[in-house]
């Protein structure tokens, strides 16, 4: 049994390089981190709870996801961002994160997974015959 509680916190650092910028199908549209990087970063620091939590015949499925972009990070920038767990129950693992380069203010925003036996989950991402 896991002793992870409220309040816990997860750190990961996010170094920003060309493949982080703001792209789309029309080419790059800013030459800093892209919300979408932010948000993937965001993910995983929430993610390192799951797989501390996790059982070995269980994984992690996101749930939900928001970010409130705030500020730029720029190539080279060490992004930390800092999950703090706000709800374990049911297997869902919410958590609230703040993504920072020093003192500033690049994102925050909420994190949801749920861990879930491995065979339940395989179901459920099964493609749909028919």
């Amino acid at each position: 049994m896991h002793s992870i509680k409220p309040g816990d916190t997860r750190r990961y650092v996010k170094h920003v390089t060309a493949a982080d910028f703001a792209r789309f199908e029309d080419g790059l549209v800013h030459a800093v981190c892209s919300t979408f990087s932010l948000a993937q970063a965001a993910e995983w620091a929430g993610r390192l709870f799951v797989l501390d939590m996790k059982a070995e015949d269980e994984e992690g499925v996101g749930t939900s996801l928001t970010i409130n972009h705030k500020s730029p990070a720029f190539e080279g920038d060490a992004v930390e961002i800092v999950a703090t767990l706000k709800q374990h129950k049911d297997h869902e693992v919410i958590c609230s994160y703040v993504a920072k380069v020093g003192e500033r203010l690049i994102a925050d925003g909420e994190t949801g997974q749920k861990i879930l036996k491995k065979e339940k989950l395989a179901k459920v991402l099964a493609p749909k015959k028919g």
